[in-house]
């Protein structure tokens, strides 16, 4: 059965506008016919020829609403004709593991630490091609919160609600999140095609990160650490209170001051076959760049056939008839030729 899509079907919202048009036309019509009738009788108007056509009008009002509402249905992008394809799906599985602790509010990067560390996996995601991507959320608990999918609508959703709010207990341990990483996100497949990239400060609460990474190549799997923070004085947590009032995080009376822990990444990705260690500190690094000249030095698993669905777009009917509709229009004239 040959099916009818709308493939931004939000657009249809703009069909509102007609009724109101319709009415702007019809009350700016009679506005004009009233200051006519004050110019002159209507009997003196009619063989002048000043006087417009009323059947002539409503034809003209007609096919410019009809214009519109064509033009409307075609920004919706109706489509067709459906089109099954089947192409082959190579890529890898990619698990990002983002570090919500508290200390990823440190503002040493602009805006603050977190925010500098979403951006760059949304950076990264928009040069996959084929890849499984999974987002699992840490500091003192791991939650997953994107299992590893193609849809990159839902990770990219799930990364924006991403928040120190994400996860039940504050903290920081690194450990415990590779190991649910291993427990809850990775499958059977693709053994040896299989990156981490661990996005974080690196501060860690004794949750033995460096055996967890071990365990995490034994499985065949890269580690990529993206280590951001100032790793010589470090920066005070800012904290907003109940009142709005910003003030800093203590602890036993003291500021506490986050820095980056370079020492605990290093040991962690040289525990896994082909780690990487990407000290980005307080500066800047394209990681979409980066990681895709990773991948093209790697391996990729085939993920066998994928079929996909396709429609052809046909608005370029609609909007061809409303531009006719507009040019009949405007060949119209409001005023019959007078009569020799």
């Amino acid at each position: 059965m040959n099916q009818t899509r709308l493939l931004n079907v939000e657009m249809l919202y703009l069909l509102w506008a007609i009724p109101v048009a319709a009415g702007l036309l019809f009350y700016a019509a009679h506005k004009r016919r009233q200051a006519l009738a004050r110019f002159a009788e209507p009997r003196l108007l009619k063989q002048m020829g000043a006087a417009a056509d009323a059947g002539r009008r409503a034809w003209k009002t007609i096919l410019l609403l009809t214009a519109f509402a064509l033009a409307v249905i075609a920004l919706a992008r109706p489509a067709w004709n459906m089109v099954q394809e089947e192409t082959e799906r190579r890529g890898r599985d990619v698990v990002f593991l983002l570090d919500v602790s508290r200390s990823m509010l440190a503002e040493d990067l602009a805006p603050n630490r977190l925010e500098r560390a979403k951006l760059a996996i949304l950076d990264s995601v928009e040069r996959l091609r084929g890849d499984r991507v999974a987002l699992v959320a840490f500091a003192g608990t791991a939650a997953v919160k994107c299992p590893l999918t193609h849809d990159y609508g839902f990770f990219r959703q799930a990364l924006e609600e991403s928040s120190p709010a994400s996860v039940s207990r504050g903290g920081t341990l690194i450990g415990d999140a590779i190991r649910t990483t291993i427990e809850q996100v990775f499958d059977n497949q693709a053994r040896s095609f299989r990156d981490v990239i661990l996005i974080t400060d690196g501060e860690d609460h004794e949750s033995y990160p460096e055996e967890a990474a071990r365990k995490l190549g034994e499985l065949g799997a890269r580690l990529i650490a993206v280590g951001l923070g100032d790793e010589h004085e470090g920066r005070r947590i800012p904290v907003t209170g109940a009142d709005g009032q910003r003030t800093f995080l203590t602890y036993n009376g003291q500021e506490v001051w986050s820095r980056l822990d370079t020492e605990t990444l290093r040991k962690m990705v040289s525990a896994t076959p082909g780690g990487r260690y990407l000290n980005v500190a307080t500066g800047s690094v394209d990681f979409g760049d980066v990681y895709v000249k990773l991948v093209s030095g790697a391996g990729q698993a085939d993920l066998g056939p994928a079929k996909f669905v396709r429609y052809e777009e046909k608005y370029q009917i609609f909007l061809a008839i409303a531009f006719v509709l507009l040019c009949v229009e405007l060949c119209i004239g409001e005023r019959k030729a007078r009569s020799v």
